[in-house]
């Protein structure tokens, strides 16, 4: 897809780090299959940094209480060519998936969510020196790796 770029996200966790949280990057939502398993794509760790392809929709998954009594919560998040998260939905309780399926649909297909055109020069620029610029851009060749 174009206007596709690698971006640092810092995905939250939700609920309590001792209990089950997960986040899922997702690619397609089968609405054949039941609960959280209707949602397709690849896993990435909760709770700090991490590198993905933008734009896409970002599904996060947490629980807090206890062991007998968990307390599921899910948010569905936009993320945009420039690295930010914009909550698109937000379910608690044990029908968290049937709540946030058709959201999570209709953002999965649209065709390009938050592309952010990026400017190919700013004249602030000018106040940098030659030696900055060049390790800012051997910074970001090197995270788009």
């Amino acid at each position: 897809m174009e206007g596709e770029a690698v971006v640092a996200v810092d995905v939250p966790l939700l609920g309590d780090e001792r209990r089950k949280n997960w986040a899922k990057v997702v690619s397609n939502v089968d609405e054949a299959k039941q609960g959280g398993w209707a949602f397709e794509g690849e896993f990435i760790a909760t709770g700090g940094i991490q590198d993905v392809t933008a734009p896409c929709v970002l599904l996060v998954y947490g629980e807090s209480g206890s062991r007998a009594n968990p307390r599921p919560e899910a948010r569905v998040y936009q993320v945009s060519t420039d690295g930010t998260l914009s909550e698109r939905g937000m379910a608690r309780g044990r029908a968290w998936a049937r709540t946030l399926r058709d959201t999570v649909a209709e953002l999965v297909d649209t065709e390009s969510p938050l592309v952010v055109e990026a400017k190919p020069w700013d004249p602030a620029l000018m106040h940098y020196s030659n030696e900055a610029l060049a390790e800012e851009q051997a910074r970001r060749a090197q995270r788009a790796r």
